[in-house]
């Protein structure tokens, strides 16, 4: 199976440097228009010229454009697709049907939304599926993803709010973890290791919500005993409103997204 990605950008770069040593994976190929995204670090991409090499030698293709280059370019490489690769559009905000009308509506069409954390296998990943893409594509699709972290498929119309969640929420944890190891600095500790207190604890406590299955506020609950320390602080938090500006923070971004389509 080789990969094509279209727009060797950032997120490019990740899901080829992802995607790279499975055993089903064969060549990796990638084009850029910008100069400046180069595949130094990536020996294993090969860089090719023409979008429409690239579509014609991949099986599937990843679309890492901007979002207002996605039209641009699949109508460039359209005639390529009849009967060729699936292709994976991680472009914020343009939708399947513009997608599907205009790829010609030859091509098996997945919308999909990564965030950051794919570069290091702890992704989340969404996507939404046209009607052209079967089950074996959407269960490729899936297969690609989960070898950069955990994957869930939502309807299309909830992308926007994914993206203000799990897309830009990476930004939010670092925001906290930054605080967290400011504070610890307060206190005396020292930097690096007030660091490393914050960032295994937001990471363990994630990691014991998603395998313990139980609900953030029993295991909250389980933390805060009577008359203890943790009740202290999170009064303070509730008095800060982070409840509420988290909140709204997601709220923001998703109709920032909804906004860029």
């Amino acid at each position: 199976m080789n990969i094509g990605i279209l727009g060797c950008g950032t997120l490019g770069r990740v899901l080829a440097a992802g995607l790279r040593g499975h055993a089903d994976v064969g060549d990796i190929f990638a084009t850029t228009r910008n100069k400046n995204e180069t595949t130094a670090g990536l020996p294993h991409v090969q860089m090719l010229e023409h979008n429409s090499e690239l579509a014609q030698r991949s099986d599937v293709l990843f679309l890492c454009v901007k979002p207002f280059q996605v039209e641009a370019v699949l109508r460039e490489i359209a005639p390529m697709l009849k009967d060729g690769p699936l292709v994976i559009s991680v472009a914020a905000s343009v939708n399947l049907a513009k997608l599907v009308e205009w790829s010609g509506g030859a091509a098996a069409m997945i919308r999909a939304m990564p965030n950051m954390p794919c570069r290091i296998g702890e992704g989340m990943t969404v996507i939404a599926t046209s009607d052209g893409a079967g089950a074996g594509s959407i269960a490729l699709a899936q297969s690609l993803f989960e070898r950069l972290g955990r994957v869930a498929v939502i309807d299309e119309s909830l992308m926007d709010a994914a993206t203000g969640l799990s897309g830009c929420g990476p930004a939010y944890a670092y925001l906290i973890i930054e605080a967290l190891t400011q504070a610890g600095v307060k206190l005396g500790i020292p930097r690096t290791t007030s660091l490393l207190l914050a960032a295994q604890t937001l990471l363990g406590a994630a990691k014991m919500v998603i395998e313990s299955g139980a609900h953030p506020a029993v295991l909250k609950d389980d933390v805060t005993t009577p008359a203890g320390c943790t009740i202290d602080g999170l009064i303070a938090l509730e008095k800060g409103n982070l409840r509420s500006t988290l909140l709204n923070a997601v709220v923001s971004a998703a109709h920032r997204s909804a906004t860029l389509s």
